[in-house]
C-alpha cells in the first residue's frame, strides 16, 4: 500500500518502506519502477526478519558502520540491507528469484 507525505522524508530521501506500507515523498513517484522494486526489496528483507528483527539489525548496523566510515550517508548505502536493495533495484525480477536472507552476503 502506498502512502504519500512530504512531510516524513529527510530532503535526500524520497521513499521509506515500513511493511505492509511504501511511504513516498510525492505522488508522481508511484510511477517510478525502480525507486518501487527497491522499497519492495525491503518490504521483502522485513517480512523474512519477522519485522521487528529488521529494525534491530538495521539499526545496530548502522551503529556499527558509522563508526567505521564516520559520514551518515556512506554509511547509509553500506548498510546490508541498502546494498542488497540498491544492487538490485534495476531487476524487476529480483524479489522473485531472491534467494532467503540474501543480504547477509552484502554484509
Amino acid at each position: 500500500m502506498l502512502i504519500f507525505s512530504k512531510y516524513l522524508f529527510h530532503p535526500n530521501f524520497t521513499a521509506l518502506a515500513v511493511w505492509p506500507f511504501i511511504f513516498l515523498k510525492h505522488k508522481d513517484l508511484k510511477n517510478d519502477k525502480l525507486l518501487l522494486n527497491h522499497e519492495k526489496i525491503h518490504l521483502k528483507q522485513q517480512i523474512e526478519m519477522l519485522w521487528l528483527l529488521f529494525f534491530v539489525w538495521y539499526f545496530v548496523e548502522f551503529a556499527v558502520k558509522l563508526i567505521i566510515y564516520k559520514k551518515l550517508m556512506t554509511t547509509y548505502r553500506n548498510l546490508s540491507f541498502e546494498r542488497e536493495a540498491y544492487e538490485n533495484e534495476l531487476n524487476l525480477n529480483y524479489i522473485s528469484k531472491r534467494k532467503f536472507w540474501n543480504f547477509l552476503k552484502y554484509i
